[in-house]
């Protein structure tokens, strides 16, 4: 009997470009070609995109199994949505039409935490699995993990040291938000990290250990890209970033080590290749750095704009090497990934997951988060020592396919269904909207 999974997203890849859009998508496609699995894709849609008419549910030329449920009314301090009967009236309407086996969460951003526990009113044996993409339920500060302000990084939460960085908030409202988003999390039946370092977070946050389970994202390949070949006496100078120019992501760092790496070094042909955008979207002081520091690097940097997975293969033949220079914990980035499947060695931050994702000196090299000078070296290293490049190459782990990620995702649903027995309908169940109306 064909069973049936449900992956649900914050964002569809089609009008949302991030690392846990690609992801999720990814696991829907797999399943998809899964013997023995059915899957279907609901992704929250938002402004500028208009809502239909009569229901939030919707379809702008998707492929087969692909709906769009357009969530405008968030909370963003309690990741909560304030469209509670539109949960009830689209949302469950729309699972209990599908009658999925199991439901599985990318995200809960811009739905909502409610949306895990009108699942369970409704369908109490119907397995919920949560995978958690960054730390947002533990960190307000858009789930950064990083001190507001200064850009320190932050080692533990709570309502007294969340509070350090939110005063205007204060402690009790940070402990309320803190319980409330426990309560609906802990309804989730199973958890899944890209990442053991995430799980260890989650667990100091307070989330039971024997609910996780890690497995990482599944890539869609579209084609490997050759080495960059060389011509005689030729460097590996060629670097390139990919990913958002936020100032979490650290491009500047990266950029301020392109100009200081000697002449002498560099050579006549390198280059900094930068694929990603919404830098006109940051805060003004940060753009006026990233500028100064793109004018002293001068013809070094090259800006390409935003990208899309399947132009990989294509931007990659060019590139030596990928650098990762966030200045916070990352989870799992598909950046790496996407890297090492075209035998690419990285230049990662020594931190998070980029610290558990890139071996130093076996698939890349590692360098003092945030710091400049050290990435010169790293930067000066890499394209200085002779064979380097072959020999992390070599050392480098092809990452696993969105079909091999699937399997491992199956193995853990079959566990699910086999403990739960089947779905229950629920059809007396408590509407959301008076289950959780009061506070925490």
């Amino acid at each position: 009997m064909t069973k049936r999974v449900l992956v649900i997203s914050h964002g569809h890849p089609s009008f949302s470009l991030g690392g846990a859009e690609v992801a999720s998508y990814s696991l829907f496609q797999g399943l998809s070609e899964l013997p023995g699995w059915e899957s279907h894709y609901l992704a929250r849609i938002a402004p500028p995109v208009q809502a239909h008419r009569g229901s939030n549910l919707m379809w702008l030329r998707q492929k087969e199994r692909e709906v769009l449920w357009h969530a405008n009314a968030y909370d963003h301090f309690k990741c909560s949505s304030r469209d509670l009967s539109g949960i009830e009236r689209d949302f469950i309407r729309y699972v209990r039409d599908l009658q999925p086996d199991v439901v599985h969460f990318h995200h809960f951003l811009g739905m909502g935490v409610e949306t895990i526990f009108a699942l369970k009113r409704a369908f109490p044996r119907l397995p919920v699995v949560v995978t958690f993409h960054e730390y947002l339920s533990i960190c307000n500060h858009h789930g950064q993990m990083v001190k507001t302000g200064r850009f320190a990084l932050c080692y533990k939460s709570g309502p007294a040291e969340c509070a350090g960085c939110f005063p205007d908030i204060g402690e009790a409202r940070l402990f309320e938000r803190e319980l409330y988003l426990k309560s609906f999390l802990g309804m989730a039946d199973l958890y899944v990290s890209p990442s053991h370092f995430l799980i260890d977070r989650y667990v100091d946050w307070g989330l039971p250990r024997d609910k996780f389970h890690m497995i990482e994202n599944g890539l869609t390949v579209e084609g490997i890209a050759p080495p960059r070949p060389l011509k005689e006496g030729g460097k590996r100078n060629r670097f390139a970033f990919f990913g958002q120019l936020t100032e979490f992501k650290g491009a500047h760092v990266l950029v301020e080590a392109v100009g200081r790496v000697p002449k002498e070094v560099w050579g006549e042909d390198g280059a900094l290749a930068i694929f990603g955008g919404n830098l006109e979207r940051q805060p003004e002081p940060y753009q006026k750095r990233f500028h100064a520091a793109v004018e002293k690097a001068g013809e070094r940097v090259r800006f390409y704009g935003a990208y899309r997975s399947p132009e990989l293969p294509g931007l990659m033949k060019d590139v030596d090497w990928v650098v990762m220079p966030s200045i916070w914990w990352e989870n799992s980035p598909v950046v790496i990934q996407e890297a090492f499947l075209h035998g690419r060695p990285l230049l990662a931050s020594n931190i998070g997951g980029m610290a558990e994702k890139v071996r130093d000196r076996v698939d890349g090299l590692h360098f003092r988060a945030g710091s400049v000078e050290d990435l010169v070296d790293r930067m000066v290293e890499a394209i200085g020592t002779p064979g380097l490049w072959d020999t992390l190459r070599n050392g480098i782990t092809q990452p696993i396919d969105r079909l091999e990620c699937a399997r491992q995702h199956a193995v853990l649903y079959d566990r699910l269904l086999a403990r739960h027995g089947g779905v229950s309908v629920g059809a007396g169940a408590l509407p959301v909207e008076r289950a959780v109306a009061g506070p925490v």
